[in-house]
């Protein structure tokens, strides 16, 4: 007796094939016991637990470094000019970068009664000098208001790089997507870099975040090209109206926006010949790039005229010439002062300037100077699954796309950024731990059961590295190199000494060694004597002279001239502060 539902028989003992769809056979793959079941059960609260445990630690380690740190070199700059925004509507202070990141300073700031006489007329390193120090203002808590503001911010780019990082492995599964989303957070939340200058008022991070906002808001275009291009537009416009080094992604940006709309529309003109449906894609996407850049051209022109919306300027009497492909910046549709300010940038490329790399200090730049200072600053088990999942975006035909999103731009602004004449830190290349995150999802999506334990692994080893040099984030090293304690050896400048331990060097003299002579070559914008520190410059008298403390930071000592050099030479080192700054005892 046969029915419908009865299986047929087995023949010469062949199995007999199952006669349900293809897609149900899938279906009932996905349902079946595995060991990610655990996971697929748990995640409607487990991994929303997961992301604000990282977002919260990370938050914690930045909120205490900022509170612990003296102010850096740029910073003083920015809060006066966010002062001077705030009070004055003026835009003649730091024209070299856009107004954007300076509001958002500014924004922390307009809960302090900041006091700045209205008849300063100093320049900016001046203007931040008599803001922090010198107008009755409390340096620390102006700082931490400056500094809270880009904090938030930096948290808010990690939700962008889990959205991001999700969507681009979610393609292949919701659960993987999930995974390489918490992943790639991990990697961005952990990095000692983005902790560092998440930090600080400064505006590296928020220029790299804005950026990837943008590109993975055209990654999104793929599907909803209306709902998301203005949006990626806006973000693309916020990055150029943080800093000028931005423009070196337009390049690249607006041929992703012709490709989201050319992937949107693949699927609706499929009954026109192959000449027409490409003829039709580029035009729709040259349409919408233009329209984007609109939007973004739009952003960086209300910046400036949120700050003064008469936009009155006055040229700096010292503006570099320029000539050659340069002059075509007065062709830009930009505001004057974004254009004046680009020609004060080509004025600083054109100095020569001081780096130091592995022990050497030179004069000039080199062009392996930022590769190799990220592979001295970056975790080692970021390294690893930075160039695995770079290989996976690559060699895996379904996530080959994301390469161009995520492998492209960082290419590209990394290679603009080795062409600069200025060697003073990974900061410049702070987009590379950004964008490299996102990489790591695609490791998750590869269906080996060694592969996940070996991104696991090395989340965990990036986690603990990160966390063992809490609270000294700036001069972080990877243990290949020796550790923080050991960056100085290795680097300088905004890579392990930018002014921030003056605090710190002014509690440690009055702990240990209070009543000695000190001597003090520091290299910071602070102002030694506001902490309770008194001590001398020994370069200004003979070597005989200096007795004591030697107090010299490290950026000071891996450029030191002959004379400085004597002194540390005759000295013994006995004490060190935040591994920047290093104490010796002359006889």
């Amino acid at each position: 007796m046969s029915s419908s539902t009865s299986q047929p028989p087995v023949i010469g003992g062949a199995a007999p094939k199952d006669p349900r769809p293809r897609a149900d056979l899938v279906a009932a793959a996905r349902r079946r016991p595995g060991r990610l079941d655990w996971l697929r059960r748990r995640r409607r609260w487990a991994f929303p637990l997961v992301l604000v445990a990282l977002l919260a630690q990370m938050a914690v380690a930045m909120v205490t470094t900022a509170v612990a740190q003296t102010p850096t070199i740029d910073e003083p700059v920015y809060v006066g000019t966010a002062v001077v925004y705030l009070e004055q509507h003026s835009l003649r202070y730091n024209p070299e970068h856009p107004p954007l990141g300076k509001l958002i300073i500014a924004t922390g700031l307009a809960f302090a009664d900041v006091r700045l006489d209205p008849a300063f007329a100093g320049d900016q390193t001046q203007l931040g000098r008599r803001v922090l120090y010198e107008s009755g203002n409390d340096p620390g808590r102006l700082l931490l208001l400056a500094r809270l503001p880009m904090i938030v911010l930096t948290l808010l780019f990690g939700l962008v790089v889990f959205a991001f990082a999700r969507d681009l492995a979610g393609s292949v599964d919701d659960l993987a997507g999930t995974v390489g989303g918490l992943a790639a957070l991990a990697l961005y939340t952990f990095s000692p870099d983005v902790v560092a200058h998440g930090s600080l008022a400064t505006l590296d991070v928020p220029a790299a975040g804005f950026l990837l906002t943008s590109v993975w808001l055209l990654w999104r275009a793929r599907r909803r090209p209306v709902r998301y291009l203005p949006l990626a537009g806006l973000a693309l416009g916020a990055a150029l109206a943080v800093k000028m080094s931005a423009l070196a992604a337009v390049p690249v940006l607006l041929p992703l926006v012709v490709l989201s709309v050319r992937h949107a529309h693949g699927s609706r003109d499929v009954d026109q010949d192959r000449t027409t449906r490409l003829a039709r894609r580029l035009g729709f996407g040259a349409v919408a790039a233009a329209g984007v850049a609109v939007i973004a051209v739009a952003v960086v022109w209300a910046s400036y005229l949120v700050v003064d919306p008469w936009l009155r300027w006055e040229a700096p009497v010292d503006l570099p010439a320029v000539q050659g492909l340069r002059a075509l910046v007065g062709w830009l549709p930009l505001p004057e002062p974004y254009r004046d300010g680009m020609r004060v940038q080509f004025g600083f490329e054109d100095r020569v300037w001081g780096g130091f790399l592995f022990g050497r200090h030179y004069a000039g730049s080199l062009w392996y100077y930022l590769p190799a200072a990220l592979l001295v600053k970056t975790p080692l088990g970021t390294l690893a699954l930075w160039l695995a999942g770079a290989v996976v975006l690559v060699a895996v035909p379904r996530l080959r796309p994301a390469a161009l999103y995520v492998l492209v731009p960082a290419a590209v602004l990394l290679g603009t950024a080795m062409t600069g004449s200025r060697d003073l830190g990974v900061r410049y290349a702070i987009f590379v731990p950004v964008f490299l995150a996102i990489a790591v999802a695609g490791l998750v999506t590869v269906r080996r059961r060694w592969v996940h334990v070996a991104v696991a692994v090395l989340v965990v080893s990036v986690a603990v590295s990160s966390l063992r040099t809490f609270p000294y984030y700036l001069p972080y090293a990877n243990e290949a190199f020796g550790g923080p304690a050991r960056t100085h050896r290795h680097l300088h400048d905004s890579n392990v000494d930018w002014g921030q331990d003056l605090g710190r060097l002014a509690e440690r003299l009055r702990q240990r060694y209070p009543g000695e002579q000190v001597w003090l070559v520091y290299k910071g914008a602070g102002v030694p004597s506001y902490y309770g520190i008194d001590a001398a410059d020994p370069r200004t008298v003979s070597p005989d002279q200096v007795g004591g403390l030697l107090v010299v930071s490290n950026s000071a000592i891996a450029k030191a001239d002959d004379r400085l050099a004597a002194l540390i030479g005759g000295s013994t080192p006995i004490d060190g502060v935040g591994h920047s700054i290093t104490i010796f005892r002359r006889p």
